[in-house]
């Protein structure tokens, strides 16, 4: 498994009902361990703790706290101790009550403390767990690789959607839309699109959310930005409504005006040339 895939499991688990007979394994297969690793784990073939947990060689040791919410930190201290934690080699140690969530990489030292829903967040200190190894940069800041993940997600939902998106001829199509697609993600969060998430809120205010005219939406954003350029030659005013109306007769929610003049100021500043050109074709 890749981390974007264990990001994603482990996010489900976070979110699911905890059963505590079930975790230490729902854990394991999220970092990729096979069934039949797991089964022989259920059977206590290769199964070594001494805390009434899990502890796979080389790997983890894992107790859940069941017998009164609000003992993680005593269950991590007794999993440190154990005289198997250390003899079975185990890279970390990871206490829970289904609440909280205390671990260990006894390597390092570092510690991670958090509560359960919040442990898709903190996923990246497990990645060694999987082969993976990570920048701290990586490690201390999952939102990247969550990220990823939600990109991921709309590429396959994508070619699920519209399966002709998938060839030859129309791949490169479908990845300069991913392109800009992240651009837009990008300015609203670094504020070149003016105004708080601008595009999502635009598109979730002007689309149905079955999508049935999501891409009627996208092409009013080029169509905006044109008007936008002739507006500034031939007048433009705004109703009271807060829809911007041009004299060529575009007329366009001021949000999507905002994020076409963000577009067309960002390409005049950036030597693009004509912003006809270079966002014209955005849809």
């Amino acid at each position: 498994m890749n981390a974007v895939e264990i990001e994603e499991a482990v996010s489900d688990l976070a979110q699911q009902p905890f059963d505590a007979n079930e975790f230490p394994f729902a854990f394991l297969a999220a970092f990729g361990n096979k069934e039949a690793t797991i089964k022989r784990l259920r059977s206590g073939n290769t199964n070594k703790s001494d805390v009434s947990g899990i502890l796979q060689r080389n790997n983890i040791h894992i107790a859940v706290a069941v017998a009164e919410v609000g003992q993680t930190v005593e269950t991590l201290a007794r999993l440190k101790a154990s005289p198997l934690t250390d003899r079975q080699k185990a890279q970390f140690i990871l206490a829970t009550d289904g609440a909280q969530v205390e671990a260990e990489e006894i390597g390092s030292g570092e510690v991670l403390s958090c509560r359960y829903d919040e442990f898709g967040n903190n996923f990246g200190s497990f990645l060694p767990l999987a082969g993976i190894s990570t920048l701290a940069e990586v490690k201390n800041n999952p939102i990247y690789i969550k990220a990823t993940s939600r990109l991921n997600r709309l590429y396959v939902q994508l070619l699920k959607d519209n399966a002709d998106w998938g060839s030859a001829d129309k791949r490169a199509d479908l990845n300069r839309f991913m392109a800009r697609m992240i651009f837009c993600f990008f300015a609203e969060d670094t504020g070149i699109f003016q105004g708080d998430d601008l595009f999502t809120t635009t598109v979730q205010t002007m689309t149905e959310a079955d999508g049935s005219n999501t891409a009627a939406a996208f092409v009013a954003l080029p169509q905006a930005a044109v008007g936008l350029l002739l507006a500034g030659a031939r007048g433009a005013t705004w109703r009271s409504d807060e829809t911007f109306r041009c004299q060529i007769g575009y007329s366009f929610p001021s949000s999507i005006v905002r994020i076409a003049s963000a577009r067309v100021s960002t390409a005049s500043r950036s030597g693009f040339g004509s912003p006809f050109i270079s966002f014209a074709s955005f849809a």
